[in-house]
């Protein structure tokens, strides 16, 4: 049995003190990483005027790569056009116009149903004039300035 002394006990000692030292900060800083992160709700549009609006809100966020991600996802657009859209939202241009928007499922027609402006003015009638906005922007894929403007002006 080999005679190990104090200094070599002290050395031992040591080093598994820095290794623990050093499991604890990657755990520390592992755990902070993991709170930085905030969940992305899930983003399931009805209508292409919804999936532009729920973009929108991303890109005027900052959070682009996420709206990118999302819009491939329900297009099945490559990455570079994808992106393509998606700057030029950020540019001010609708994608509503844009033609992959053409494989989202349309809403159905609706049958014996008021216009847009009568529904709009009932709403405002009632004292739902919030409503009356998001009626505006899931129909017609206006913005939220625009919508507004539409609703006070009728």
């Amino acid at each position: 049995m080999p005679n190990i002394g104090v200094p070599e006990i002290l050395m031992l000692l040591t080093i598994v003190g820095i290794i623990a030292a050093i499991i604890a900060a990657i755990a520390i800083s592992a755990g902070k990483a993991a709170r930085g992160r905030t969940p992305h709700p899930m983003i399931t549009p009805t209508t292409p005027a919804e999936l532009e609006h729920q973009l929108q809100a991303l890109v005027n966020e900052g959070k682009t790569i996420l709206a990118i991600k999302i819009l491939r996802q329900h297009t099945g657009l490559s990455l570079q056009d994808a992106k393509t859209a998606v700057d030029g939202m950020r540019a001010g241009r609708r994608l509503i116009d844009h033609p992959a928007m053409t494989r989202l499922p349309q809403p159905p027609p609706r049958l014996h149903q008021a216009d847009l402006a009568t529904r709009v003015r009932e709403l405002k009638a009632a004292g739902r004039e919030q409503q009356a906005v998001h009626l505006v922007i899931g129909e017609t894929g206006m913005t939220q300035g625009e919508a507004q403007t539409f609703v006070q002006a009728l």
